[in-house]
């Protein structure tokens, strides 16, 4: 049985609900974007009861969630300080690492010296070589991938190099073979992330599968999960953040198909969780609906998410701390199918801690990681601000 004394943190990343109001999304040509509260909008208002006991409509507009008259919870909302709006800046800002230099993109697709060397150095032709949605290009090269053998070679308004490849012609150990080859070759040009994007099926039927695999760059100084880590307290991290972090200040990665096997993997990890951080991505709002630009489909993860929310909040315990959050914005009624720049929710919940509490706008992610920081009982980290204190 877990000790009583020992204290636990359990943050959960609900990739891309964004909350709107970014003063800078002008910057990044995402002006008006409000990943939730565009979603409520377009399927006539969304009803998340849990969600909005624990302060979800105290802290923005969200049709359906109405601010709530007691709150379980502290709420807020947390304005992101790295240059960037991708999962690499989000996840490594609420880990305590700022990115002050951005990770470079191509929109009009990569450089031919890069695609000639992963070609030679890989042993198969390239097709592509463009900024695309994924589902689109597979429609459109896979066929061609299916005769000829070639990788489909594709980025987007972020700093992303995606290899796709159909799981019956180029073997899963090979396209990820290949991605630590483009890892190597893509580290001098600061691209963020090598992305796996297997898919399987035939012509007009293809599916991508649950075999993504991300390599990311190292996050260049140490962040809350080194710190843990150093503090031999146990680091978890649940569906891609070992990818993001490139395995780094990790005791364990649990790899997830889908949001509902995420949440359960989560539970039961929880449950046996002695002390230390559980650090969980919940990928499908992001991957499947906000990309994809389909505001139903998000909308019913949302109200999927809150359905098992309860599971979650009976396991949490006297010393434990609850953040719910999001690393960035993927507004699903926004044009184009990118990432969009927005400010994101932070929920807190603890049986001891204290509830109602408006946390405000944060200046940075960051204050998440120092809050973790301090709740654990470790030295704080170099940037961001507690409200532990807040909400003790």
């Amino acid at each position: 049985m877990r000790s009583s004394s020992k204290k636990r943190a359990l943050l959960i990343v609900l990739d891309s609900c964004g909350c709107g109001g970014d003063p800078g999304a002008a910057r990044f040509d995402d002006e008006g974007a409000d990943t939730l509260g565009h979603t409520a909008e377009a399927v006539g208002g969304l009803a998340l009861p849990t969600l909005e006991s624990l302060g979800l409509g105290n802290l923005t507009r969200i049709a359906g969630v109405p601010p709530a008259a007691a709150p379980r919870g502290a709420f807020g909302r947390m304005q992101e300080r790295s240059n960037g709006k991708d999962t690499t800046t989000g996840h490594w800002e609420l880990a305590g690492l700022v990115t002050t230099e951005p990770f470079r993109v191509y929109a009009d697709g990569f450089p031919p010296e890069l695609i000639d060397a992963f070609s030679r150095e890989t042993g198969r032709p390239v097709l592509g070589n463009i900024a695309a949605s994924g589902t689109a290009i597979i429609e459109e090269l896979g066929p061609e991938q299916l005769r000829s053998g070639a990788w489909i070679v594709y980025t987007s308004a972020d700093s992303v190099f995606q290899i796709a490849a159909h799981e019956e012609t180029i073997p899963l150990t090979e396209l990820y073979a290949a991605c630590k080859i483009a890892r190597r070759l893509c580290d001098p040009l600061k691209i963020a992330r090598i992305i796996a994007r297997p898919y399987v099926g035939a012509p007009g039927s293809f599916k991508r599968t649950y075999n993504r695999h991300d390599f990311g760059m190292p996050p260049p100084s140490p962040t809350l999960l080194d710190r843990l880590h150093e503090a031999k307290l146990p680091v978890v991290g649940v569906g891609k953040i070992s990818d993001i972090f490139s395995g780094r200040g990790l005791t364990e990665s649990i790899h997830t198909e889908g949001n509902a096997d995420g949440l359960a993997k989560t539970l039961e990890r929880w449950q046996r969780l002695d002390a230390g951080l559980l650090f969980v991505n919940l990928i499908d709002f992001d991957m499947v609906y906000g990309h994809r630009r389909n505001p139903r489909g998000f909308a019913d993860a949302l109200v999927e998410f809150d359905r098992f929310l309860p599971s979650l909040l009976d396991a949490v315990g006297p010393n434990d701390l609850f953040l719910i959050t999001a690393d960035h914005g993927n507004d699903p009624t926004y044009r184009g199918t990118d990432h969009t720049r927005e400010q994101v929710p932070i929920l807190a919940y603890g049986p001891a801690r204290a509830a109602g509490r408006d946390l405000g706008v944060r200046d940075g992610f960051m204050d998440a990681a120092a809050t973790i920081a301090e709740a654990l009982g470790i030295a704080p980290l170099e940037a961001g601000v507690s409200f532990q204190q807040e909400i003790a």
